[in-house]
């Protein structure tokens, strides 16, 4: 008669852990076969069966059943001193990665070449290190931290506007793009074709600048614009009065601009002083409200992502033969995206903001200590 067969017993956590296993995409074949073939003994499979199954031979099935009854799931792992042993030392390891945190001297930072020469290593080593460590020294993400004592209180005030708009009021977010230039490719290029990209000349000819004033609206995406050659607060004046003659009257305008000295210009200041007695007067309420954003903090003035569309679909892959070409470009992109009109909704709530913003404050701090130690 032959024997019973005598289930393999688990735990409902030694269960979890190797269906985990075996159902795990990115698991190796080898650590998928072991996990399936002792859930096939605890399910009552004969050996034989279990290596049919899983396809394994029956030695390896009566080998892995046994390492699991003595270690559980950590003995299913192989063992120890098997495989082919690192030929790079140690210390040439550290040096590849602990070092690529220390540019060489008179140099920005390490390259993989320039590390594999330096270590004595072939570049698909350095590279292979760099990238199972996550070290990329050849990338550099830009950032600034605001110094600006009242950041908080500037900070809930612009982002207060933007998550709750106040009644009988218009938004608007302001800025200049300064310096436009008009550049004229020196030849023609070639549009983009099937297996080929677009191509321009590296030269060009300059015909001179454009000041674009811009005020989006945060509702709704609207862009109220005006060109001028000039930058100075007499043009921000004229612009402050064509968004005043431009909105509906009983309406403040709120404008969250940055801390430029023409927006706070003393004619400036005086000129809305007197706009508001004469709306306070008709109206009960002031009609334009400054808000200014704290120091380094441009990304809190939703008219900068206007300004990067703007710049990489009309501005810097355009040719201009004057500024008068430029400034019909910018009006036209204007008047199409008026057409229109998509707002880039703020949805990260203040403290969410504040708490990455302290991070980084903390992380700034610490790799400020660990330069001054090295």
């Amino acid at each position: 008669m032959p024997q019973p067969i005598r289930p393999l017993p688990l735990t409902p956590e030694q269960r979890r852990a190797l269906e985990a296993v075996a159902g795990r995409p990115t698991a190796a074949r080898r650590d998928c076969q072991r996990a399936r073939a002792v859930l096939c003994r605890a399910d009552g499979l004969s050996q034989s069966r279990t290596a049919a199954e899983v396809g394994l031979s029956r030695a390896s099935v009566v080998k892995w059943e046994r390492r699991f009854r003595e270690s559980g799931t950590a003995g299913l792992a192989d063992a120890g001193g098997r495989g082919r042993k690192p030929s790079i030392a140690p210390e040439v390891r550290e040096r590849i990665i602990v070092g690529a945190t220390r540019p060489p001297p008179n140099r920005g930072r390490w390259s993989a070449r320039s590390m594999a020469k330096a270590a004595g290593v072939s570049k698909a080593t350095v590279q292979r290190l760099w990238s199972a460590n996550g070290i990329k020294p050849h990338l550099t993400r830009t950032f600034k931290l605001s110094g600006d004592k009242d950041f908080e209180a500037k900070f809930w005030d612009v982002v207060g506007l933007y998550l709750k708009p106040p009644d009988r009021a218009l938004v608007l977010c302001c800025d200049e793009k300064s310096q436009c230039q008009a550049l004229e490719r020196s030849q023609p290029g070639f549009p983009v074709l099937r297996g080929h990209s677009r191509t321009q000349t590296h030269d060009c000819r300059r015909h001179g600048t454009v000041t674009l004033f811009a005020a989006m609206a945060y509702l709704d995406g609207k862009v109220f614009s005006r060109t001028a050659a000039r930058h100075t607060h007499r043009e921000w004046l004229d612009f402050l009065r064509q968004l005043n003659g431009e909105a509906p009257e009983g309406v403040s305008l709120h404008l969250i601009a940055d801390n430029y000295a023409t927006h706070k210009h003393a004619k400036v200041r005086s000129w809305i002083r007197w706009r508001n007695q004469r709306h306070r007067k008709a109206h009960g309420i002031d009609r334009i409200v400054m808000h200014f954003t704290p120091t380094s903090s441009s990304w809190m003035n939703l008219v900068e992502r206007f300004f990067r569309d703007l710049t990489q679909d009309v501005i810097r892959d355009g040719s201009f033969a004057s500024v008068g070409d430029l400034v019909a470009a910018i009006n036209a992109h204007i008047e199409e995206h008026n057409l229109n009109p998509k707002p880039y909704v703020w949805r990260k709530s203040g403290q969410e903001i504040l708490a990455k913003i302290q991070r980084a404050r903390e992380a700034h701090e610490k790799a400020q200590r660990m330069v001054n130690e090295i």
